[in-house]
């Protein structure tokens, strides 16, 4: 760009001086960018060098970058892993329902939490001999063109450059106000090229902000130790014990925690800690040897993570002794080194020892907390142990009384059945009526099954009295829900009684009369018979509820099993002029002389009757004449027995019969 007055020597002398200052700030500006793409370059290769499996040589700062004995993937892993195996306590506490238990959960707390501020006390310490090493990287990479430090000496140059043209702007513009008319143009052309050159050095740098802000975030170990560092806080301040930091107020923090803990770990007791030996039910004791069994696999599955942790521990041991011996011979070397050096040289060798012995304090810092984790993971191992032992003792024991148990509940269900059994084949043997071996047989299950019920309800019963409780409660309430089917069932047993009925019987009941063709627990069903003429089923099946023979306004009229024999009567006017008393031997001997002919059967049911009531009186079964007086006249009741299957018959023979009698008088 050329300047755009030459009037004057001293204009064009300054359009030159104008000019070249631009040139140089446009080659400036393609040196820097041609230096940080030379930078860009060189830190691909570092990441790349650093990278793992990477077969680059190794810088030759040997000694400085191996201060650390861990990296920071190995600290986080150990963190998780330690982390992970306190969270079993949670598992523990669900487990301990002894005192016992819980006085091995207390101690195991207390180690806890001691253990896991060990651990952070290892991650912090290993995360400062990281941050030393990437101290010292910086510092020695310091004057290379890609580190963070070259490019803020160069931020710093531009700070003062724009610092001193905004001053020289500031200054002309004052010359401009002050200026003749004539030389305002020319000062108004410098205040341009100054502002133009403001606007290149505030752009390069904007650049070169950029490209530290962005070299100081790539930086592997600078910002990957800065969130190592933030990583391990937030880890410390998720676990409520650990959250003091390490040292004595991190174990004080600790034991505070294991001691507010204990009673909150008691709190199972309250819900559980009866180990089955004051319940004797079936259910508890079973449900006692699984939680026995379930406590036990907890206990090995923690002692597994502790004893993985252990050996996680025992490994990372071996860096920090080897790094221990390393610098103590490192030291034993300055030392010699130190007596035969000169005063110059003792400034660096004291330097040297400084920087060893801060190492030597951070490696020690990692080294006895390791020492102090086996220590405290093998106490935690032998509480396992001894609170195993334990578990397994009440396990044999629950087991024990669970097999007791079972076995008396087979023992005496072994016997219900033996005698059940027994019962049986003697009914069948000793009774031989259908209907009594009915009865006993129905009994017989009845009482089998009321006893198998009992037997089991009081063996898996774990409260007795809560038992009989809930069952009268339940009782009561099906009695009230179920009150006519149960007095159905119990009207079930008067009708199997001594003079109950059973199928193939005629029974009346109420207007109904029919033959019994089922007897069931809650209702019996009749097959209807014609009550007028002869005696025939009509086709229809009647059902009345056994709960009929305890209703007064009901009854059932039963046939004596054998006796098929009934008593009907006929009532007859006399007439006036015949003599009553020779009446009532004409109609007698008419009445007999139809029964006649069925005599021999009607004598052997009557003989049945006798048997059946123990009622002697009465004699034969005969016609009967009783003689009355009414408003009409004599009048004559003739009573009489018929056969049921015939008594139509026998009904319409008397009645022919006694008419006769009656026509011959009256003629």
């Amino acid at each position: 760009m050329r300047p755009t007055f030459s009037t004057s020597g001293t204009s064009r002398t300054a359009g030159h001086a104008a000019f070249d200052l631009r040139y140089d700030s446009f080659v400036s500006v393609l040196r820097t960018l041609a230096l940080l793409l030379t930078a860009g370059a060189l830190l691909d290769g570092a990441i790349a060098a650093d990278a793992p499996g990477s077969s680059l040589a190794a810088p030759p700062t040997q000694a400085i970058t191996s201060r650390a004995v861990m990296t920071g993937e190995q600290v986080m892993r150990i963190l998780d892993e330690t982390v992970d195996w306190y969270r079993t306590l949670g598992a523990q506490q669900q487990s301990a329902t002894q005192p016992s238990d819980l006085l091995i959960l207390y101690a195991n707390r207390q180690i806890a939490d001691r253990a896991i501020g060990l651990a952070f006390e290892i991650a912090r310490a290993n995360a400062e001999l990281l941050s030393s090493e990437a101290d010292v990287a910086q510092k020695a990479a310091a004057d290379a063109a890609s580190s963070p430090q070259a490019l803020q000496r160069v931020q710093q140059q531009l700070d003062g450059r724009r610092a001193k043209i905004q001053a020289e702007i500031a200054s002309t513009q004052r010359r401009l106000a002050a200026a003749p008319k004539a030389q305002g143009a020319e000062v108004q052309t410098r205040i341009s090229e100054l502002q133009s050159e403001l606007d290149l050095v505030n752009a390069r740098r904007n650049l070169h902000g950029s490209m530290s802000q962005f070299t100081y975030q790539s930086d592997a170990n600078g910002a990957g130790v800065n969130a190592l560092k933030a990583h391990i806080d937030a880890i410390a301040v998720s676990i409520p014990s650990s959250s003091g930091g390490a040292g004595p107020a991190g174990a004080a923090a600790g034991s505070a925690s294991g001691s507010a803990a204990a009673p909150t770990a008691s709190s199972p007791l309250s819900t559980g800690s009866d180990n089955g030996s004051g319940r004797l039910g079936i259910w508890d004791l079973a449900a006692n040897v699984l939680r026995l069994s379930d406590k036990i696999r907890t206990i090995d599955i923690v002692d597994r993570r502790t004893a993985a942790l252990q050996d996680t521990f025992m490994q990372i041991r071996t860096p920090p002794q080897e790094k221990i011996k390393a610098l103590s011979a490192r030291g034993d070397a300055l030392a010699e080194q130190a007596d035969s050096s000169n005063g110059a040289a003792l400034k660096g060798v004291r330097d040297q020892f400084d920087t060893l012995a801060w190492l030597f304090k951070q490696t020690a810092a990692i080294l006895l907390p390791l020492s102090q984790e086996g220590v405290l993971l093998d106490q935690y191992r032998r509480n396992l142990s001894s609170w195993r032992d334990n578990a397994k003792s009440q396990y044999l024991d629950a087991l024990k009384a669970l097999g007791v148990r079972l076995a008396i509940l087979l023992a005496l269900l072994a016997i219900v059945f033996v005698a059940a059994e027994a019962w049986r084949r003697g009914v069948l043997r000793y009774v031989q009526e259908p209907r009594r071996r009915y009865q006993l047989l129905l009994v017989r299950r009845i009482v089998f099954w009321a006893l198998v019920v009992a037997i089991v309800g009081f063996t898996f019963a774990t409260d007795l009295g809560s038992l009989a409780t809930f069952a009268g409660l339940l009782t009561a309430g099906v009695a009230v829900a179920m009150q006519s089917v149960l007095v159905s069932i119990v009207g079930y047993f008067f009708l199997i009684g001594k003079y109950g009925i059973r199928v193939g019987d005629r029974v009346q009941i109420g207007s109904v009369t029919g033959e019994v063709i089922d007897l069931g627990l809650v209702r019996l069903h009749l097959m209807e018979l014609s009550g007028q003429g002869s005696l025939g089923p009509t086709g229809r099946v009647v059902a009345f509820a056994n709960s009929i023979v305890f209703q007064a306004s009901g009854g059932i009229f039963k046939q004596i099993p054998g006796v098929n024999l009934a008593w009907h009567d006929i009532t007859l006017t006399l007439p006036p002029k015949a003599d009553p008393s020779a009446m009532k031997e004409k109609l007698l001997a008419a009445a007999n002389q139809v029964l006649s002919e069925y005599s021999e059967d009607m004598a052997r049911q009557t003989r049945e009757i006798q048997k059946t009531t123990s009622l002697h009186a009465g004699g034969e079964a005969q016609a009967q004449v009783q003689l009355r007086f009414s408003a009409s006249g004599v009048e004559a009741l003739v009573r009489y027995p018929v056969q049921l299957q015939r008594a139509a018959e026998i009904d319409e023979r008397i009645s022919r019969e006694l008419l006769k009698v009656i026509t011959d008088a009256a003629a």
